[in-house]
């Protein structure tokens, strides 16, 4: 059971966000080749390919073309965004000398010894 909803939900997802779900539109290429087949006995099926892919002409069943597997694409997953407002860097007169830095990282705000030193305490046991 699990395999089969697996098998279901790729198939899904494959289907919606590929080009994959073209070939559900195979049995109207076949459809439309015995068409042309009927007018013209002599073409083949590379003939039919050629004339329907390699050199697309706009004729009266134009229509029936565009609905071929393959012949129209659509773009299934894009992203678009905007910015709302335009990004501006302003510098100021101050310029970052790096020598000037003092290196007091153990005096920062983010250095606490204690709780640091606390990390490797073994664990306590209180006894009731």
């Amino acid at each position: 059971m699990k395999k089969l909803i697996s098998i279901l939900l790729l198939s899904l997802y494959l289907v919606s966000t590929t080009e994959i779900y073209q070939l559900l539109k195979m049995p109207f290429l076949i459809e439309h080749y015995i068409e042309h087949k009927e007018l013209n006995s002599e073409m083949s099926l590379a003939a039919f390919l050629k004339i329907h892919y390699y050199h697309p002409v706009k004729d009266s069943d134009y229509d029936k073309d565009q609905r071929l597997p393959f012949v129209s694409h659509v773009s299934l997953l894009s992203v678009a965004f905007t910015l709302i407002t335009p990004l501006d860097f302003h510098f100021n007169e101050k310029i970052y000398n790096p020598t000037e830095v003092k290196k007091t990282f153990y005096k920062s705000v983010l250095y606490n010894k204690e709780i640091l030193n606390s990390i490797w305490e073994p664990p306590k046991f209180h006894q009731f």
